[in-house]
């Protein structure tokens, strides 16, 4: 044999073990459960928003394709059934934003098909009852995210025929409005948020057709945003940062359970990445057993998270996932 035909075949045998091993690591089992639960029993629809009182989430506003709605569904964690609550009192509307704050749910902000929107309405679940407030003092916007976190609750981001970065702090006892410390990130819409101890974590979304990979935590107790890791790629050489990160994305669905976040789904994707603040680090989970989706709802209830409603082009769904972090993947459970 020459020397160039044994160079050939080593390189050969080379590259087949490095083949064997990619794949090895592409077919890895990924841990996490989805259970599918009980289908909303209002319309399916996209681009709904949500707040959770206690055990019961309610669903909210969005979009079908044909019509914008205003109805308020209440799902009952314990029970796993709906129940169809008063109307929301605004006008009809998508891709509004909403908080619970002190036992009551609070929806503003959205698109009503011809104009953007700044109002603000507060749910009493014990009377059933919807109560306009003082309006957002920002700008009439839509695709704006809206949370809680240490009991003061925010409005921020979205788009007001410009993309935004700006946030508003909401006090209830003077029904008033507060513009608080800028946003040092980007400016965005359909951005995703979730909680965990006491603080904020701001992620994804886009501006002007680009996916936005800055990621940063807000905590409310000194009113500042601290940067975290970037989403979209390896920045060191430290190993344990997956240089292969596929999380950027908006219209993803995000929540917390057991000290963990959630980003899921977006532009038809079904993907769910767990994000862990105590080494700023993320891992890939089972993907959705359901189909991909954008514009999706995303919820947790006394540690259980939820996936919920969205859509993939003109498809609109009404199924209800709830995932298992911590389980094998089952597909005879469904």
């Amino acid at each position: 044999m020459t020397i160039l035909k044994a160079r050939t075949l080593i390189s050969m045998l080379l590259l087949g073990l490095l083949f064997v091993s990619c794949s090895n690591d592409d077919d890895e089992e990924l841990l996490g459960n989805w259970i599918r639960k009980s289908s909303f029993d209002g319309p399916a629809r996209s681009s709904a928003t949500s707040f959770v009182i206690g055990s019961y989430a309610y669903v909210a506003t969005g979009y079908t394709g044909d019509e914008y709605l205003k109805d308020l569904w209440a799902y009952n964690s314990d029970g796993d059934y709906w129940e169809q609550k008063a109307n929301f009192s605004g006008v009809a509307r998508s891709a509004a934003s909403g908080f619970e704050l002190d036992g009551k749910g609070y929806i503003g902000l959205g698109y009503d098909g011809t104009n953007k929107l700044k109002d603000f309405h507060q749910y009493n679940p014990d009377t059933n009852t919807w109560t306009q407030k003082a309006d957002f003092a920002g700008t009439a916007r839509y695709s704006a995210v809206g949370f809680q976190v240490g009991g003061k609750a925010y409005f921020g981001t979205g788009y007001d025929n410009n993309f935004l970065k700006d946030f508003y702090q909401y006090d209830a006892n003077s029904d008033t409005w507060t513009q608080v410390n800028g946003f040092s990130g980007n400016k965005r819409r359909n951005a995703s948020v979730f909680v965990i101890d006491d603080k904020a974590y701001l992620v994804a979304g886009s501006n002007n057709g680009a996916y936005q990979v800055d990621f940063w935590m807000f905590d409310p107790s000194t009113d500042t945003w601290t940067k975290k890791r970037d989403i979209d790629q390896d920045k060191d050489d430290d190993e344990s940062y997956n240089d292969d990160y596929v999380i950027v994305r908006s219209n993803a669905s995000a929540f917390s359970m057991n000290g963990l976040g959630y980003l899921a789904c977006g532009e038809s994707s079904k993907t769910i990445w767990e994000y862990n603040p105590a080494t700023d680090i993320w891992q890939e989970k089972t993907a959705l057993e359901g189909s991909g989706r954008t514009d999706a709802i995303g919820f947790s209830i006394n540690e259980r998270g939820f996936v919920l409603l969205g859509r993939s082009g003109s498809s609109y769904y009404d199924d209800v996932w709830e995932f298992k972090p911590q389980e094998e993947q089952n597909d005879n459970d469904n």
